[in-house]
């Protein structure tokens, strides 16, 4: 009974702690393959959902605008007076009796066979079949757009599927136009979607308050909001012959990830890209910058204070979602690349037989999930619900076990997940609370000790090989003697050369 504000909020704080028990307890239920997995990340998304509505009320409750929840214990909880002692007691035993009068069948309200229900009910999610409940990404949709677009080229869809988050290609002129705005809508649209629907604990909200935190911070230091893979970082380097080793390919990509000028040879490249170690982009002189990057969408912020300077922002910072969207969906792409690629391989009849297949295996599959899998050799599930192939397991070396020190011990299985955790964030995290870069330099390092050990060893190397023009750089006389700037400034003065 919740005649009373008090009766309804003990009776919210109730279901609070009902709803987090079964949330504990479907997450603690090993889910038998793929598709149960995601139903229970959706059962429990809706339990979530349930707590967050009902936290709300009470807050509402607890706030107590309108002097409801005041009035109620006041009636209630106030201690009566000596003579009103049992005059308040019976007219609260009336309120009772007349209550459980009206309501003959409300001897004993329950609620817990009401939450029960959330753990047996199969949410109805909705995927195309060209996801494979979401197993895939469809982009055909995407993919039409941008081949018919100005700044689409003509490619194959597997192609696409593998590149359409690389928007570097693109050249700024189409960047700052309407169409590409709302193709990366689009973009972002069903991206957000497929992560939902795939995802649904992933709270994508909270991803995006962070990216917005950070882009602007960039956008407002004159630093690059969308992050580039040829970018160097140059606290590592401390002089301009340690960026002249990286080649003329890489500072030609780098000066072009900030907007700057691109030519020259590769000592004016790497003196270029080293003015940006110790002074902001947006306070280099004008010509250093390529004109063409000048109205660049990703590279030089601007003030804001006109409608294009809004659209290349807004269009910036869609651009860093996506990047961060297709980073969350990697393995997903991945799949859905190879998966494009052996379509073309295949004739009409085998895609046929594959489909029916596929639906004959999603009709068994309720049947299955009742039988207890035969697992010996405890084999890795694969996407069907059922062990891999043991010659997979060996292939892979699945079996073979790599744990990571900085990683918090965590443990890797199979050459392949080691090789790639390096470039996962739980490394990265592990390398940021060691203050040491995660740079190639790294790679193949588990050991704490190890990774110190080599970062300091790096930082002296770079003390040793420091440029000394006092003592390295060369000087000639008429005579073809070669001296160093310090010698031959010594006999210059002694009027000896």
């Amino acid at each position: 009974m919740a005649s009373t504000v008090l009766e309804a909020t003990r009776a919210a704080h109730e279901d609070l702690e009902r709803l987090e028990r079964l949330a504990v307890r479907e997450l603690q239920r090993d889910p038998a393959n793929a598709r149960d997995r995601l139903f229970q990340s959706h059962r429990v998304r809706h339990m979530l959902d349930l707590v967050v509505s009902t936290s709300d009320k009470l807050v509402e409750i607890y706030e107590d605008k309108d002097n409801a929840r005041k009035d109620d214990i006041s009636t209630h909880l106030t201690a009566p007076t000596q003579s009103g002692m049992f005059s308040k007691y019976y007219e609260r035993l009336k309120e009772i009796r007349d209550y459980h009068r009206r309501n003959a069948s409300a001897r004993f309200v329950s609620t817990t066979g009401d939450y029960e229900e959330l753990l047996k009910e199969e949410p109805v999610i909705e995927f195309t079949g060209e996801e494979a409940f979401g197993r895939y990404l469809d982009l055909h949709e995407l993919y039409n757009e941008f081949i018919n677009s100005k700044f689409g080229a003509p490619m194959e869809y597997s192609a696409y599927v593998g590149t359409f988050s690389q928007t570097d290609k693109i050249t700024q002129n189409h960047k700052a136009t309407r169409q590409y705005k709302d193709y990366l809508e689009h973009i972002l649209e069903y991206l957000t979607s497929f992560m939902y629907r795939t995802e649904p604990l992933q709270d994508t909200e909270k991803i995006f308050t962070k990216l917005e935190s950070e882009f602007g911070e960039r956008w407002a230091n004159g630093e690059s909001p969308v992050p580039q893979e040829s970018e160097i970082d140059l606290d590592y380097y401390s002089t301009v012959d340690e960026l002249i080793e990286l080649g003329p390919e890489k500072l030609k990509e780098a000066l072009a990830s900030h907007g700057l000028k691109s030519g020259g040879t590769v000592q004016q490249r790497a003196e270029r890209l080293f003015l940006l170690k110790h002074t902001p982009l947006a306070q280099l002189d004008r010509k250093h910058f390529a004109k063409v990057s000048r109205n660049s969408v990703s590279n030089i912020p601007s003030n804001g204070n006109n409608f294009k300077d809004d659209l290349k922002k807004e269009i910036a910072l869609m651009e860093v979602k996506m990047r961060r969207l297709c980073e969350l969906l990697d393995e997903v792409i991945v799949r859905t690349k190879e998966n494009a690629e052996k379509k073309l391989t295949l004739t009409y009849e085998e895609m046929e037989a594959e489909r029916e297949e596929e639906e004959v295996q999603a009709d068994t599959e309720s049947d299955d999930e009742e039988q207890q899998i035969y697992n010996p050799l405890k084999l890795p599930m694969g996407w069907d619900g059922k062990p891999i192939p043991y010659w997979l397991y060996k292939l892979h070396g699945l079996g073979q076990e790599f744990k990571c020190e900085i990683c918090g011990n965590h443990s890797y299985w199979g050459r392949r997940a080691y090789e790639r955790h390096f470039k996962e964030w739980r490394h990265q995290h592990g390398m940021r609370c060691l203050g040491i870069p995660n740079t190639k330099n790294f790679n193949e390092i588990t050991s704490i000790q190890e990774a110190k050990d080599l970062w300091e060893k790096i930082q002296a190397r770079q003390g040793v090989v420091k440029w000394r023009p006092e003592l390295e750089e060369e000087y000639e006389d008429q005579e073809g003697n070669i001296y160093n700037k310090k010698t031959y400034t010594d006999l210059q003065r002694q009027g000896l050369i």
